[in-house]
This record gives structure tokens, C-alpha cells and sequence, in this order.
């Protein structure tokens, strides 16, 4: 999946943009998913005489809503809502962890009296955190608002959602996006944590945002979180993303350090859906090489025995639908058997979802008519989406499961495949029969 981060981009470059990526999976006849990556808010002081000043540990510092230049002794915060939502002893932090202070006294809406704990130069417009501080304001500012509605015009398949803090900010771009996109939730601030489980019920999946989240936080803290949010995203069977400073040496060297490859290699073993590359991709040296150097250790992680060993310990207990019902009869069908793919056919991708949430040791095929539902699946763990038109019987969903099976290269003949569908074809949700098919000549002389 290609992710288009909307803070370096304007309302041109991201249609041009997707243009290409839709040319690319014109070329490659892969369905290729684009995700938007809205800004967010983005909180930051005013500016200084001079461009900066020098505050020390202990000194008092106040943040104001007098927009005159700044000094050692104060700066204007051109927020008046963070003002009004300060208390004392909430903590403020400035360029990403460099100052810290915490606020002694409150004027609300009006400035807020600190103590600096962490002191150094502080410059103009440096960005402000705030990881005690419940902030009202929305998670989408006008900018990202206008991005949204562009980002709806060109097709994108994802949107990504920054500074989310409750489970209403991802309310309020679904019903901008009204399906025509599905909405990412970013986990990169503590007040998100609080409420945690509900951010997660209503967004279609998940990012591990650990830059962000380890300048607010502890450092300590965020492999836990990272494991808690892994975990709560495959037990809903939603997509979760594990993002920031991966391989961040590769942006200038050619190969990665040790412990790069061993944090790459543990978000797979935790069963994440995807690792993302940013600037090492972005603006990187080598780009090339950073993407197939986190292939490889995927690839390698996945054929530990290990690897499957926590994978299984891990494992959630169906929900007690019928989709579910059969996503694992499939599993425990593969596993019994050692059958390598099982064949999905799916209107909205959602069924090809559930299978994944089991995390069978089998490539999953999502069969599909809708390039939508082909490009949005391409996200879920071990899924291979294909696009095709509907089966119209059982016989033909059966052989042509069997034909794109071999087509695909990850199965030939006389191996079996599973395949899973609903009755009536074409109806959302109706998940309710498996099959184990064999592969003739027949099915690879139509491939």
C-alpha cells in the first residue's frame, strides 16, 4: 500500500500522485490501495525576538495569548483552547521532547505559568504536545477537512486519521467519507489510550504511530502499547500497522542496523498486518533497498517455526457468527490437511477480513468483483486479492477458484484448495459455505 502523507502535499500533487500508483497497478495487474494521511492539528508556540531564547531548568516560563514576540520569560500560544484546557501540574512539551515544563498556574484562556524541567533553546513555532491535557478541538482542521474532500474526488481507498483522541473524531470522517473510503485510526496520543477499545470498535483498522506516541510518552512505554494495540486489532480482526523509524538508518545508509531488523522482525512476530516505511521510502537514499531489506525479514520471519508457534498462542475465538464460524472451520480445515490457499470469494472484502483474522498458515485469495473491496482487502494478513466477476453457481465459483489458484502461481495441479462463499452469490455478509476443491489440468490449461 502506498501512503500519501497530505502535511508535504498539496490538492495537485495528490491527484498527480495517485495517477501513478494507478498507472503502477495498471502495469503490474495487482490491485494497489492508496492511504491519505491527514495532517491533523498541529499545535506550535509563536515566535521569539531574536528567532529563539534560552530557558533553564527552573526557571518560570508563561505561555500567553499576547501574540508579541517572545523571550526568555514568555511566548505567545496562539491556542487559546489549549489555555482554557491547562491545569496545573499537566506537562508541556516542546520540539519533540527537547523542553518540558509543567504548568504551576492557570488563567483560563488567558496564559498558563510554568516551571521548566527540561530547559535548552526554544525557537520560533516549535511544535507543543500536550500529554496530559484532553484538547477540544477536533482531530480534522479546515485543511485536512478540504484534503478529505479531495482525497474522496481521486478514488483513495484508505484515510488515515492524526491526533485522534476519542472515538467521535473517527465518527466525524466517516460520515465525510460515507463508505467511500475506510477510516484508519492513528494511535499516537496518550488521551487516545483511554479510550482505547471504542477508538478500536469504530475504526476499520489501526496504526501504531510510535514516533508521536514516544515523544508524549515514556520510551518504555511504547512496546507495551505497541503489543496491546497488535493484539486488540486481530481480536476484532481489523488491519493493524506498525509505523515510524523501522529501518530510519537506511534514509542514509545502504543497509540497517541490528536492531532495526530485530524490530521489524518483532512486529511480525506479533502478528501485525503491515510494517510502513516513511521517510525511509520518502526521501531516503535507498528507497529500493529499504522496501525489499524489510520484505526479506518478513519473508524470513515467517518461515520460523517459532514465528507460527506464537502466531497459534495468540489465536482469538470466533465470534459467534456464521462468517466467523466458517473462517475458522477453514483454518483448522488447511491446518488438518496442509492446504496452502484458501479461496475467498467476497463482495466488500469483509469475508476475506475474517479469514484473516484467524491467521491460517495459507495465502488467502479474495475473489472479487469490486476493485473497491480488491484494493481495501490487500491490507489484511496473508490476503491475495484477485478481481473477477461474480460466480453465478456453485461449479463455476469452484473452478475458477481453482484457476486463479494456479494463475497466482501459489498453487498447480493435483493440490487442493479450500473455498469459501455465501449463498446466494453477491450478497454482503452471507458467509456460509466451505469446499475443498481439487486442481485438474482442466483449471490450469484456463489459467
Amino acid at each position: 500500500m502506498f501512503r500519501i502523507n497530505m502535511s508535504h502535499l498539496s490538492r495537485d500533487d495528490l491527484r498527480e500522485r495517485v495517477a501513478m500508483v494507478r498507472a503502477v497497478e495498471e502495469r503490474v495487474r495487482t490491485p494497489v490501495p492508496v492511504l491519505v494521511d491527514l495532517q491533523g492539528p498541529k499545535l506550535r508556540v509563536g515566535t521569539f525576538s531574536g528567532d529563539k531564547a534560552e530557558i533553564n531548568v527552573g526557571d518560570t516560563f508563561v505561555l500567553d495569548d499576547d501574540p508579541s514576540p517572545g523571550d526568555a520569560k514568555r511566548v505567545h500560544l496562539p491556542h487559546p483552547e489549549i489555555l482554557s484546557a491547562l491545569e496545573p501540574e499537566h506537562v508541556v512539551i516542546i520540539d519533540d521532547g527537547k523542553l518540558r515544563l509543567v504548568v504551576e498556574d492557570v488563567v483560563p484562556g488567558k496564559k498558563a505559568t510554568t516551571r521548566v524541567v527540561v530547559g535548552g533553546t526554544i525557537s520560533n513555532r516549535k511544535g507543543v504536545s500536550l500529554p496530559d491535557t484532553q484538547i477540544p478541538v477536533s482531530a480534522m482542521t479546515p485543511k485536512d477537512r478540504s484534503d478529505l474532500e479531495a482525497a474522496m474526488d481521486v478514488g483513495v481507498d484508505w484515510v488515515a486519521l492524526s491526533f485522534v483522541q476519542r472515538p467521535e473524531d473517527i465518527a466525524e470522517v466517516k460520515k465525510v467519507t460515507r463508505g467511500r473510503a475506510l477510516v484508519l485510526a492513528k494511535i499516537e496520543k496518550p488521551q487516545a489510550l483511554t479510550r482505547l477499545d471504542e477508538i478500536m470498535e469504530i475504526s476499520d483498522a489501526l496504526m501504531v504511530a510510535r514516533g508521536d506516541l514516544g515523544v508524549e510518552l515514556p520510551l518504555e512505554r511504547v512496546p507495551g502499547i505497541q503489543k496491546r494495540i497488535t493484539r486488540g486489532a486481530r481480536r476484532l480482526g481489523k488491519p493493524v500497522i506498525v509505523a515510524t523509524q523501522m529501518l530510519e538508518s537506511m534514509i542514509t545508509a545502504p543497509v540497517p542496523t541490528r536492531a532495526e531488523v530485530s524490530d521489524v522482525a518483532t512486529a511480525v512476530y506479533e502478528g501485525a498486518d503491515a510494517v510502513m516505511l516513511s521517510a525511509e521510502s520518502a526521501a531516503g537514499q535507498f528507497p529500493i533497498e529499504a522496501v525489499s531489506t524489510m520484505d526479506r525479514i518478513a519473508q524470513q520471519v515467517e518461515q520460523e517455526e517459532l514465528y507460527w508457534t506464537i502466531i497459534a498462542s495468540q489465536q482469538a475465538e470466533p465470534e459467534a457468527t456464521g462468517s466467523d464460524a466458517i473462517a475458522a472451520a477453514a483454518h483448522r480445515i488447511a491446518d488438518t490437511l496442509g492446504i496452502n490457499v484458501i479461496c475467498a470469494w467476497t463482495s466488500s472484502g469483509a469475508t476475506a477480513m475474517r479469514i484473516a483474522r484467524e491467521r491460517p498458515n495459507s495465502t488467502i485469495i479474495a475473489l472479487t468483483p469490486s476493485r473497491d473491496a480488491a484494493r481495501r482487502a490487500q491490507l489484511g494478513w496473508g490476503v491475495h486479492p484477485v478481481m473477477t466477476r461474480d460466480a453465478h453457481d456453485v461449479d463455476d465459483m469452484t473452478f475458477r477458484a481453482c484457476k486463479f489458484a494456479v494463475r497466482t502461481g501459489l498453487a498447480k495441479v493435483g493440490e487442493r484448495v479450500i473455498v469459501v462463499a455465501g449463498v446466494p452469490f453477491g450478497t454482503p455478509g452471507a458467509t456460509n459455505m466451505v469446499r475443498i476443491a481439487f486442481i485438474k489440468q482442466e483449471h490450469a490449461d484456463a489459467a
